[in-house]
């Protein structure tokens, strides 16, 4: 019944409208813009009032004196229909532009699954041409040797950086958006309306590779911004510096980055990476943000540090975001890491070897970040109780980078080993930093004093059998 005296008595959102009376069903009662401002007032702070607050309402506002109990009744019935009908035509609409943008990315995909096939057509008709005649692969092997790879080129003047970029960008976008990597769904994620974008990982070649694909509401600058400070997002980054900012001549920057991570496990030493960052702006008005390896140790570095971490290496990776027409922007994550599997026992090489993993902790991350961000930012996720989603996020990640930091117990954090049990499976270690020393005869060293922390680490590796 209230749907269909809302359709009959037109809007009561502006300045009147007319509501069906509760006493004549033949009668139709006008609300003055005064008597409407009162009642929204009311519906604001509570859409379903009771009986007693709507007769209390009727004893508190002459102004609606000339209107019935259940004729209030009605109004509010027919309120909370309209707010009923304007939530759900604003989540269709919502809907369909994520089916548009999911479509698309769907059709882009099946672009490049096609020139893949014709890719692997061509190659597999010019290996039998090869087989056929030895002498040309002879001769295509020498010209690939004389190629000399993008990182091992002339890093020390800005002419040698912005020809590393340049490659860099080329191979990022034919990992983004070509057949440069053989790019498999990654199980138990199947694109539609309801997921948060299309992932898949590598499957063979060099190193570990994860791509995601996805919408989100949010400007192009601001999604580079947030990307871009990845110790905000990737808890498993211990910290990351730009050393060196240079610009580029197509209006684009060119960045020498050096970036700690932590170890996935206390039995391994940590990975850093010594990176060159070019971001640019593509002739679509595509932004761009590409990364990769570095050869050297980078400047600013003390030996040190380095000493505690294994150098890997950051193959072309990057960030391609492109506005959408109908609001928000696609976004393609590409991760592509070198984490020098070999170096760690063979039981812990699945960390180091599984596109997966860097799917899981790194790839999607960002991505779920972002989506994230964009609902807070535009309301579409409300926090109960006054609670504050930024200050939950950044207090997470005190507490999992106050956690990773004394599990690595890294020298330059004022971290030093007191002592251990010979095989290293259970270390006692300090923070100097952090320690008042007090003599203590019974122990030989330093007790800790107010504020002083010890650490007492134990690994132990568990091989079940199946």
């Amino acid at each position: 019944m209230a749907a269909a005296v809302a359709m009959r008595s037109g809007s009561s959102d502006g300045g009147g409208g007319y509501e069906k009376s509760g006493m004549d069903t033949g009668k139709y009662v006008r609300y003055t813009p005064e008597q409407v401002e009162a009642l929204e007032r009311v519906y604001a702070e509570c859409p379903k009032p009771s009986s007693a607050r709507r007769q209390q309402l009727l004893r508190e506002c002459p102004i609606l004196s000339n209107i019935e109990a259940k004729q209030i009744k009605v109004w509010f019935q027919n309120r909370r229909c309209r707010d009923k009908q304007r939530n759900e035509s604003s989540r269709l609409q919502s809907v369909n532009r994520k089916l548009t943008a999911m479509n698309k990315l769907l059709m882009e995909e099946n672009e490049r699954l096609q020139k893949q096939v014709s890719q692997l057509v061509h190659e597999n008709a010019y290996m039998k041409q090869q087989l056929q005649n030895p002498s040309l692969a002879t001769d295509a092997s020498c010209e690939s040797n004389a190629t000399t790879p993008a990182n091992l080129r002339d890093a020390s003047n800005p002419s040698g950086l912005l020809a590393i970029a340049e490659e860099t960008l080329t191979e990022f976008l034919s990992k983004a958006t070509g057949t440069a990597i053989d790019w498999v769904q990654m199980p138990g994620m199947k694109p539609g309306p309801d997921s948060f974008g299309i992932v898949t990982i590598s499957h063979g070649g060099r190193g570990v590779a994860a791509r995601a694909c996805g919408l989100v509401n949010l400007e192009p600058t601001k999604i580079v911004e947030i990307l871009k400070d990845r110790p905000s997002w990737f808890r498993d980054c211990r910290s990351l510096e730009v050393y060196t900012m240079l610009p580029a001549g197509n209006g684009g920057t060119i960045e020498l980055v050096y970036m700690q991570m932590y170890a996935p496990t206390t039995l391994v030493p940590a990975r850093d990476f010594w990176t060159l960052r070019y971001t640019t702006t593509m002739e679509d008005g595509s932004l761009v943000v590409c990364e990769r390896s570095l050869s050297g140790s980078g400047d600013g570095q003390s030996a040190a540090t380095t000493q505690q971490f294994v150098r890997a290496e950051m193959l072309p990776s990057g960030y391609l975001v492109r506005q959408c027409e109908g609001g928000g922007s696609i976004v393609r994550i590409v991760d592509h890491l070198d984490l020098d599997a070999w170096s760690v026992p063979e039981v812990l090489r699945p960390l180091y070897e599984s596109s997966r993993v860097v799917a899981q902790k790194m790839t999607t991350t960002a991505l779920r970040h972002l989506r994230q961000i964009a609902q807070e930012t535009s309301g579409e996720v409300v926090y109960a109780l006054g609670r504050q989603p930024a200050v939950l996020r950044t207090f997470s990640q005190r507490l999992s980078r106050g956690f990773n930091d004394a599990i690595s117990g890294f020298n330059d954090d004022g971290w030093s080993v007191m002592c251990g049990d010979g095989m290293e499976d259970v270390i006692i270690a300090c923070n100097s930093k952090k320690i008042r020393s007090s003599s203590n005869p019974a122990t030989g060293f330093g007790a800790p004093g107010p504020g002083g922390i010890i650490c007492a680490k134990a690994s132990m590796l568990l091989q079940l059998q199946h």
